[in-house]
């Protein structure tokens, strides 16, 4: 289907806007009238624009107040409108955005209102015009999608119809079933936006929270197949108000606007890109640094040993069961010191893992790499972190068995690799447990809209922290059996960059025993603060001795409804922390202790 998208959803001057949806692949363009007034372009020169970028403008909006007021005021509205359809004329827009009355003056009298809609269709038809009539979820008599629809049947003009927007029907809770009686013929257009779900009032909901499909809590896709199913063939256009987005870079916006349109035309049915691979496991860590030695140091703390090192670059492999730790030293010139820069993912299928993410508007990498080195795919997510398709071990061995085609046995990443001579020793850590993630503060909604739709994998709820400057919020990410686990978060503020780093964290069966020998190796643990303890003390029973173990060593403790968890996270070097886990049956992240941990961040310095 044709995608469209409405200027006022990105930043930027309306040519910045236009050639970032372009760029993104969209088809066409709703114009919004306030750009345009903005715009030193005329409306040919728009028009012109519009056409060497590939978009035609789908749409003109808003016309506002137009229907059931008094006859003074109405007249002047047709004036008004006279104007606006020779402008559009000259843009080269067809069908104008009428949205339902909030005007003081207005009357609930849908007769009044169809007669109304009606001389406005009358005019528009002599220029060529279509009217599309709206409904805002805060209209002053005509506030729902079948209420409108009713006033424009019973109008019956040939140029006018309705526009449905997913926000206005799905925040005021409206059953969208009945869409599928109004012909698709006289659905003129359709404006879609996501939202979280919020108490409040819905002009502000609208005003600032609105999202991109599959970012929010409202099902777009079920409207959307109810509409379809009446045949309309108009474009699937955005319409997003959102603060965040409009303070974003217009291509980046655009990008992920276009891929929520692609994801939900997959989830109607009617597009069909690759079908997600989702990841079976976390292959490896790759830390990027100017200096090894306090990263080695720090791993080799934790019981890490280093066992390989890559044939052709500066990059050393740091292995502790089935943990895996690459360090870099290629990316001296990284201002912030250590940084957490790229992610191996385990594949079934590498190859159709790229071809999925590439499809969604990932765009495969370019890598330098020595013509022995094995070919990886990589995708930068949002946050820029690089994404590496490595075979599942063991994969290799069912390739062309059976009646499934045969393909070409993926690479392995390992075979980069020259053998040091250390062996890895009995590991007190057994694996990755989870990556944290911090995303620019413009990120957040887009990054996880990326790892659900490229990745394939699920997203849980949203968790908002306290931190001692504001709020960060958190969402975690994960594949069936929790082999794969990215928690996404983003900082108290924009320019929050201090505290909130990246952080590893490492699952072993005894915490403790892990902490210990930490801690005798050199390694030093983040100190909690001793009220902590004492309210631990209040809301558990442990048993003797139990909690001023955990004091002694800064471990933090949580329960739910499966079990317990115990961790306790190592300081901060540049930019990146390990935290050691134990979870027995456990399912989350410890967020009840995220304040406690954030604060005592805050309290030392990280080590450069």
């Amino acid at each position: 289907m044709r995608t469209s998208i409405a200027t006022v959803s990105l930043s930027g001057s309306l040519t910045e806007k236009l050639t970032a949806a372009s760029r993104a692949g969209f088809d066409g363009v709703e114009i919004f009238e306030n750009d345009l007034l903005a715009s030193p372009l005329t409306p040919e020169e728009i028009r012109r624009r519009c056409a060497d970028l590939g978009l035609t403008v789908d749409l003109y909006q808003p016309m506002r107040d137009i229907e059931a007021v008094p006859a003074e005021e109405f007249a002047r509205n047709l004036r008004r409108a006279r104007h606006k359809f020779e402008l559009m004329r000259r843009l080269g827009a067809d069908t104008v955005l009428v949205c339902s009355s909030v005007h003081p003056l207005a009357v609930d009298d849908d007769a009044l209102a169809g007669y109304h809609l009606r001389q406005l269709a009358d005019l528009a038809q002599d220029f060529g015009v279509r009217v599309a009539y709206e409904a805002l979820a805060w209209g002053r008599h005509v506030s729902t999608y079948d209420h409108a629809w009713r006033i424009v049947e019973a109008a019956d003009h040939p140029a006018l119809g309705t526009c449905l927007d997913s926000f206005h029907i799905l925040s005021r809770g409206s059953d969208p079933k009945g869409i599928e009686d109004i012909p698709g013929e006289k659905i003129f257009f359709l404006q879609l936006a996501d939202a979280p779900l919020l108490a409040m009032d819905v002009l502000q909901w609208s005003r600032h929270y609105r999202c991109f499909p599959g970012q929010g809590g409202f099902d777009v896709a079920d409207l959307v197949r109810r509409v379809l199913h009446t045949g309309y063939d108009g474009p699937l256009s955005l319409e997003v108000f959102n603060d965040v987005f409009r303070q974003a870079e217009a291509g980046p916006t655009a990008v992920d606007a276009h891929r929520s349109l692609l994801v939900l035309q997959e989830a109607v049915g009617v597009a069909t890109p690759p079908v997600p691979v989702v990841p079976t496991g976390v292959a490896f860590a790759e830390l990027v640094t100017p200096d090894a030695e306090p990263v080695s140091a720090l791993l080799g703390a934790l019981g890490f040993t280093r066992t390989a090192r890559h044939r052709s670059k500066p990059v050393d492999l740091w292995q502790q069961g089935e943990a895996r730790v690459l360090v870099n030293t290629a990316g001296a010139a990284r201002r912030d010191g250590t940084g957490l820069a790229a992610i191996g993912l385990e594949s079934p299928d590498p190859a159709a893992a790229a071809r999925r993410a590439e499809a969604l508007l990932a765009p495969v990498l370019p890598r330098r790499r020595a013509l022995e080195d094995a070919a990886l795919d990589a995708v930068a997510a949002p946050d820029g972190t690089e994404l590496f398709f490595c075979a599942s071990p063991g994969d290799s061995a069912s390739i062309g068995q059976g009646d499934a085609p045969v393909r070409p046995e993926p690479p392995d990443w390992r075979a980069d690799f020259a053998d040091v001579g250390h062996e890895a020793g009995t590991p007190g850590v057994t694996r990755i447990d989870h990556l944290a993630l911090v995303q620019p503060w413009h990120h957040f909604d887009e990054a996880t809209l990326f790892h659900r739709s490229v990745l394939g994998l699920h997203a849980q709820e949203s968790v908002d922290v306290a931190d001692p400057y504001g709020l960060m919020r958190s969402r975690a990410v994960t594949n069936a059996d929790g082999s794969v686990r990215i928690a996404l978060s983003v900082g108290a503020a924009p320019t929050d960059d201090t505290v909130h780093a990246q952080h590893i964290a490492l699952a072993t069966d005894d915490v403790v025993a892990a902490a210990r020998r930490f801690r005798a190796a050199g390694g030093r643990l983040l100190p909690i603060a001793a009220n902590y303890y004492d309210d631990l003390a209040a809301r558990y029973e442990f048993a003797d001795g139990e909690l001023d173990t955990y004091r002694e060593l800064g471990i933090l403790y949580d329960r739910d409804a499966h079990g317990e968890f115990r961790h306790c996270y190592t300081v901060t070097v540049g930019r990146v922390f390990f935290e050691l886990v134990q979870r027995d049956g456990y399912r989350g992240y410890g967020a009840p202790n995220a304040p406690v941990r954030l604060a005592a961040q805050h309290a030392g310095r990280p080590v450069r």
